[in-house]
């Protein structure tokens, strides 16, 4: 049952926060460094940090990103997620005046927002008029981010985002679907098709979470894995793996054990907040180029979220602590889901890089792409790929050409 209609959404932030940004940013104090060269090994580097908050301050110019932000499909509507009640959700939603067109919900992750499906829109509609495959693109805020509602119960975990994300689908009149994500939106998705897996018939991944095959539950991978060296880039991989285990994941024990006591640094500092978020976009891209204004731009949809600057980081403690019986934890989107077709997209610069076969024990692998370049922010970073993928995975000579009954692309 529908928890409401559609309606147009503008983004639309305050003077008054726009004033007490600028104040907070004036007034900000910050911390020394050690007399070194390199700043990295330690973080977030004070002279960007400075420069960066500054220029937010100073010369960032919130009103034209968010005109520019405008000019998408923004829409609003409240979705019923059991437990729960009516869920305010904003959503771009990308409709096709082609029948055919194939419905597609986007799933952004943490740090990423809704603004990380922007790249790809006009390439997958550049492609259409070439003769590529049409699509109908759903990109929601999650709960906790960006333009959508702030949740204050407790126990809004894995299966609630995913519910709330094949509940939008079906409001919208989308039955049957595919879908695309990257961090959380791996785990949202994947969530999807544990749970919905008769209206999840594909899924597109960029981020490869997935363990060595056991003899005990895919012998025959397990025997291939056990008789294939790694190749250098796969090794490569792991080494990736090895780094982010041992230096890149403080952040989510934080969120995930105690997401209050570091929430009070981001309601009260936006220097915080950048600096927390601006580490990871370095780290975790393949020496992708930002502008002060793309990074900003980035803080700003937190900062300015309608959920608040802090209700984002409670989706790692939640996913943690409160098991189901279909997802008992999030190491279930991990495992094999059986009916749901999948491609996948592998980078080096992932914060997690697995050998090919490792992801095939993921479900029925269908499509892969292998890039030599490319990090955790793939739709941004390589929206070449993203929308590569998804038009060959769908298009006339593709594994899933046809998979969604009645929706051809075409």
């Amino acid at each position: 049952m529908m928890g409401s209609e559609s309606v147009p959404y503008t983004i639309s932030v305050p003077d008054s926060a726009l004033a007490k940004l600028k104040r907070k940013l004036s007034d900000a104090d910050y911390p020394d460094e050690l007399d070194t060269l390199d700043q990295w090994p330690y973080g977030s580097p004070l002279s960007d940090i400075k420069r960066l908050a500054k220029y937010w301050e100073t010369g960032f110019d919130w009103r034209r990103t968010e005109a520019k932000l405008n000019e998408l499909p923004n829409n609003r509507k409240k979705v019923q997620v059991e437990g729960y009640g009516d869920i305010d959700i904003h959503f771009v939603w990308k409709k096709n005046s082609n029948p055919n067109a194939i419905p597609l919900l986007f799933c952004h992750g943490w740090p990423g927002s809704f603004v990380e499906v922007t790249k790809i829109l006009p390439l997958l509609e550049a492609g259409e008029k070439e003769g590529k495959p049409a699509f109908h693109i759903v990109a929601p805020s999650l709960p906790n981010f960006g333009f959508s509602q702030k949740i204050t119960k407790p126990g809004f975990a894995l299966s609630q985002y995913a519910e709330t994300c094949h509940r939008l689908m079906q409001d919208l009149g989308y039955e049957k679907y595919v879908t695309q994500g990257g961090d959380w939106g791996f785990y949202i998705t994947r969530s999807m098709g544990v749970l919905y897996p008769s209206h999840v018939l594909a899924s597109h991944i960029n981020m490869v979470r997935a363990h060595a095959p056991s003899f005990s539950s895919q012998p025959a991978l397990a025997l291939q894995h056990a008789m294939t060296a790694y190749t250098a880039a796969e090794s490569a991989g792991l080494k990736r793996s090895e780094w982010f285990l041992d230096q890149g994941q403080a952040y989510r024990q934080l969120h995930a054990t105690k997401p209050q006591t570091i929430s009070y640094a981001f309601a009260d500092s936006p220097v915080a907040l950048l600096a927390w978020i601006y580490e990871k976009l370095i780290d975790w891209t393949d020496g992708y180029a930002w502008t002060d204004d793309e990074i900003l731009t980035w803080i700003s949809i937190y900062w300015f979220s309608t959920s608040g600057p802090n209700a984002h980081v409670r989706i790692y403690y939640e996913a943690q602590h409160n098991p189901t019986d279909k997802i008992p934890d999030r190491d279930r989107a991990s495992q094999w889901v059986d009916r749901v077709k999948l491609g996948l997209a592998h980078f080096p610069r992932e914060i997690t890089v697995v050998p090919r076969i490792w992801g095939r024990t993921l479900g029925p692998v269908v499509q892969e792409s292998d890039n030599d370049k490319g990090g955790h922010f793939a739709a941004w970073e390589r929206p070449d790929v993203i929308a590569g993928d998804l038009q060959k995975m769908f298009g006339k000579s593709g594994p899933c050409y046809e998979i969604v009954p009645g929706k051809s692309g075409y």
